[in-house]
């Protein structure tokens, strides 16, 4: 089985920072890619930042300058430090990991963390 945790959304003020946090854990053979996704109400879910593990890094338009990707290999972990925030960034923001696990380790799957409010306010 494998999880997928995130933490540290919360409300910021228009202009702070705030760093959310995504680690995979269970039965991990190898993982491929970790990114993150949001999603505003009455929005399709949206890609911000993707790290393929050993390669390339994306982030997106509307983030760029402002959000910065990272990964800990050794501890299964991505995140995402935003600053500059503005309120068009309030959203729910998932975590996306795409793996091969221990039990099919053959095949690449995706897994989907709960989601962590991010909320821009004054």
């Amino acid at each position: 089985q494998v999880h997928i945790v995130e933490s540290g959304g919360g409300l910021v003020q228009p202009g702070g920072s705030l760093r959310v946090s995504c680690t995979a854990s269970g039965n991990i053979a190898k993982i491929q890619d970790m990114g993150w996704y949001r999603q505003a109400p009455g929005e399709e879910r949206e890609l911000v930042a993707r790290f393929r593990v050993g390669g390339s890094v994306y982030v997106g338009d509307s983030v760029k300058g402002r959000f910065t990707v990272s990964l800990d290999n050794d501890k299964n972990t991505i995140f995402l430090q935003m600053k500059l925030l503005k309120p068009e960034d309030t959203a729910v923001y998932y975590c996306n990991v795409a793996l091969f696990s221990l039990e099919s380790p053959g095949i690449l799957a995706e897994y989907w963390g709960q989601g962590t409010q991010v909320t821009v306010s004054s």
